[in-house]
């Protein structure tokens, strides 16, 4: 009566449990009661019984439970159970399994796919197993090893059956592409000398019809060999599914593979590569694009820029025809990828930038400031193109609808209208799109026949004689005596169809507008005194630049517009308006020299960062002094192939630049060992954090100091905060004096400074209760989460209007020097100054500063340092920082008010 199953269970016959009952506990809903049913009905078939009336009611309240504990027991169910009569015919009600184990190997839990595989290869009945093969041999290509690892178990169980040969004929080819990659991967790694054999097969698995194969394959040459024939082999095929797969998280990984093994390691070999990588911009999801578009311009060289360039426009171009919700954002992008091409090579900027200029009134502002900031920048880095840009920036201004554009596009005009006929021009157009003047007007009435048909109004005066009034207003209007003239309120006039943007937005009420447009003017008049010879023209365009600056000053202090001009505005028009009735040569300077030459210097110190930032990045290596030489051409080329003699090569490239040398590793792995317990305690333990980016693994030693052996000895942990442990350490024994080391996974959900506490237990054969050694606690400290990085200033101002957690630090340091406080705060947090070196210099007593991080789960911290000396010497004032999330606010905080002293 004894049956075979691959679980062995003890169970007591002399108390067997009724069916009945099992029955009733498997048709409630208590999770924990139907696992005890299972157990015992598990257990009553073991030793003998048959229960043939839990079959259906398992089948119907068993089969569609999810708990994972439920479905391991009905697999085991299932396995003792008999499937056919008398004569060997499966049993009809079979079908009903057949279909359940069809769909827990499509099921998207991991686990669920993996029991019921193995589950597969404990089944014997031909007639269950044919219709599940399909499933089976879609879970060879699963991107999950443990899925694959069980397909492949199954595909042999099953080709081992009778009638196996028949139901999968291609068995022993499919076995061995999917093993093939391990096998090889082993044997390189303990025998270099035969990789160059192995690889050979490697590359010619490529062309597998298995995407699954392929990938790997991919990831085993770059792994295994530097040999650029290999390396081409695998930037290609993953080119090749960057195109074929259609899935968008395929993509992602593909690109991060071509990012993180191959751009960095192999930049010359994927420069070859870049137009297989551009293609995959046709896919619209935006962030593919953008890797991609990062990817590219890392690899752009003077070789290829060109096509690259053209790639770009023709991009730029297909986001004109509004197909898609999100062209303004993929616009924007290809804006700034074009901007650094420029940069990087400006002999292609003559070919961009006319195309850009028609985005300038792109209803996407965003995109619209990308191009106006860039063409700002190519006017001055390309004078050959300065006619150019100026003409049809002239051309196209009345097009944009921006504010901020219009300022940058006029300082622009200010800036470059050297020539006469330019410089006319400008004015022109600018009087052009701000209209006819004044901005507002009073309107007269006219004379009331008849007072008493028509009663004086609020705002309408009678007098006697001919004198000023004051009206509501402020304006003043002139009676003449006996007379009844009304005056309704102001009111704005619109202007013509002709009149354009400017004035729009002037009526807004953006006044800030107002005064760039007074700068612009006034630079253009004082240009105009240098380049006009004739001194009538130049007194009508100072006089009707100074009617325009007056007229918007009487707009901002009316009362048609709901808020009036702000302070700044008005002094910096006021002062155009004197700098116009009195001019001098100091004056001038500054005004046509000075403001030019702070933009240069100010893109000067943009490059100096860049290429700081290219530095900082490189890879800097040293060989050791004592290190082998191999001679390459001295060598013995006996029986090696092209490839492997291209893989000595490039190990021997290696090994002399020190590549396989990892500086400060050692001294790095010292200053993260924490002390978890006390000299003095029974069981020492000590452990080594690493961090990764999604998890923490604690590498704990644990020594035992006694004459006696430690049973069952345990580490326990806790965690607190966004941590979890993903498994609990088994027990061991540990003798006298001797140690262990003992691993711990802990998952990382969110960037939070997080505590993991616990304690070792552990017994001895002398005590019978159970002896606990409190732990100390190990901190996680944020900033192994967040690394620098660098955003735009309008990105940073972006993200700053947008975020909503926000943590506020009073300042309280006894560091008296602003400087030595911000450098303080960069080296404490680890972040990135955006703020320009040039903008901190000198000495003025205030100090302010933008900071930026990233976290490895891709948040962006914001940090805002604004201080002032105070005149005790002390510093005063706050730390800002926003971000996404409250645990990356909360947490930063606690570590700039810990750290913000300078003490440590």
């Amino acid at each position: 009566m004894e049956k075979s199953c691959t679980l062995l269970v003890h169970f007591d016959k002399g108390t067997p449990a009724i069916a009945n009952e099992i029955k009733e506990a498997l048709e409630g809903n208590e999770v924990p009661a139907k696992i005890d049913a299972m157990k015992k009905a598990i257990s009553l078939l073991l030793n003998g019984e048959t229960l043939p009336q839990l079959f259906i009611t398992i089948v119907r309240y068993v089969l569609p439970s999810e708990d994972h504990t439920i479905q391991k027991l009905l697999l085991l169910y299932l396995e003792i159970i008999d499937k056919t009569d008398a004569k060997g015919r499966v049993l009809p009600e079979m079908i009903l399994i057949c279909q359940n184990l069809r769909n827990n190997l499509q099921h998207p839990n991991e686990y669920i796919r993996g029991v019921t595989l193995r589950f597969l290869c404990r089944l014997n009945e031909t007639e269950i197993i044919e219709p599940l093969i399909p499933s089976v041999l879609q879970n060879l290509e699963h991107r999950h090893p443990f899925i694959r690892r069980n397909a492949i178990l199954a595909v042999m169980a099953i080709y081992k059956l009778p009638q196996g040969e028949q139901l999968l004929v291609d068995a022993p080819e499919m076995i061995e592409k999917m093993v093939v990659l391990e096998l090889i991967r082993k044997v390189c790694r303990t025998n270099r000398g035969e990789k160059g054999k192995y690889i050979k097969i490697i590359i010619s698995l490529l062309n597998a019809p298995s995407t699954a194969v392929i990938y790997e394959c991919a990831g085993t040459l770059v792994s295994l060999s530097s040999a650029p024939t290999a390396i081409r082999s695998a930037a290609g095929t993953y080119c090749q599914l960057l195109l074929s797969q259609s899935d968008n998280n395929v993509k992602l990984i593909v690109l991060d593979r071509l990012m993180n093994e191959l751009k960095s390691s192999h930049r010359d070999i994927m420069v070859d590569l870049i137009m297989d990588v551009l293609r995959a911009l046709s896919s619209p999801n935006l962030d593919i694009r953008r890797k991609t578009l990062d990817i590219v311009l890392e690899l752009i060289t003077p070789r290829n820029i060109n096509e690259v360039v053209l790639m770009l426009k023709k991009e730029v171009v297909k986001t004109q025809s509004g197909e898609l919700e999100k062209n303004g954002e993929y616009r924007q992008m290809l804006i700034q990828a074009i901007h650094s091409c420029a940069i990087k090579f400006p002999e292609v900027a003559s070919t961009v930038v006319h195309l850009l200029m028609d985005f300038l009134g792109d209803s996407n502002v965003a995109s619209a400031i990308d191009v106006a900031v860039f063409v700002r920048e190519i006017i001055e880095t390309n004078p050959k193109l300065r006619v150019s840009i100026i003409t049809r920036l002239l051309d196209t201004f009345y097009q944009i609808r921006a504010a901020r554009v219009c300022s940058c596009a006029l300082w622009i005009i200010g800036e470059y209208c050297l020539s006469l006929s330019e410089v006319q021009n400008g004015i022109a157009i600018i009087k052009q799109c701000l209209g006819e003047l004044p901005f507002y007007s009073v309107s007269e009435e006219g004379e009331a026949p008849d007072a008493s048909k028509k009663p004086p109004q609020a705002n309408s005066i009678t007098v006697s004689s001919r004198r000023p009034a004051i009206l509501a207003d402020g304006t003043y209007a002139t009676q003449s005596a006996a007379s009844e003239t009304a005056f309704s309120p102001p009111t704005i006039v619109q202007g013509t169809l002709a009149s354009g943007n400017l004035r729009s937005l002037l009526l807004t009420g953006d006044f800030f507008l107002g005064a760039v447009v007074a700068c612009t003017l006034t630079k253009l008049v004082l240009r105009l005194e240098e380049v006009q010879p004739s001194k009538i023209e130049v007194n009508k365009a100072s006089a009707q630049a100074l009617l325009i600056m007056v007229s918007m000053l009487q707009l901002g202090q009316s009362s048609v517009l709901p808020h009036p001009i702000d302070n700044d505005s008005y002094d910096r028009i006021l002062l155009c308006i004197r700098l116009l009735c009195n001019t001098g040569d100091d004056i001038r300077k500054i005004w046509l020299q000075s403001c030019r030459q702070s933009f240069v210097k100010m893109l000067s110190e943009k490059q100096l960062r860049e290429t700081e930032e290219l530095k900082a990045k490189a890879q800097v290596s040293h060989a050791q002094p004592d290190d082998l030489i191999d001679f390459y051409h001295l060598k013995s080329r006996k029986g090696m192939s092209q490839l492997e003699l291209e893989d000595e090569v490039q190990d021997d490239l290696k090994r002399a630049t020190g590549e396989f040398i990892k500086d400060g590793d050692d001294a790095n792995k010292l200053n993260r060992i924490l002390q978890l317990t006390g000299f003095s305690d029974p069981v020492y333990a000590e452990a080594y954090v690493t961090v990764h980016h999604y998890d923490i693994v604690l590498d704990v030693t644990v020594i035992n100091r006694t004459k006696e052996t430690l049973q069952n000895l345990c580490l326990e942990l806790a965690t607190m905060g966004d941590l979890k442990l993903v498994e609990r350490p088994q027990n061991y024994t540990l003798a006298p004096e001797s140690s262990k080391q003992i691993k711990a996974n802990i998952k990382v959900s969110s960037t939070e400074t997080g505590v993991i506490f616990g304690n070792i237990v552990y017994e001895t054969s002398n005590v019978l209760e159970r002896t606990v050694v409190v732990l100390n606690d190990i901190h996680i400290d944020i900033m192994d989460y967040i690394s620098p990085a660098v955003c735009t200033d309008a990105a940073f101002r972006t993200m700053w209007a947008e975020f909503e957690w926000e943590n506020k630090v009073a300042v309280n340091t006894i560091i008296q020097d602003e400087k030595e406080f911000l450098d303080h705060i960069i080296k404490s947090t680890n972040m990135k100054c955006l703020t320009a070196p040039s903008a901190l210099d000198g000495e003025c007593g205030f100090l302010a500063a933008n900071l930026y991080a990233k976290s490895v789960f891709g948040e962006d911290a914001l940090v805002n340092v604004s201080i002032e000396k105070q005149a005790d010497g002390k510093l005063s004032g706050y730390i800002r920082i926003r971000s996404k999330t409250q645990g990356i606010a909360l947490s930063l905080g606690d570590k700039i008010t810990l750290k913000q002293k300078g003490g440590s």
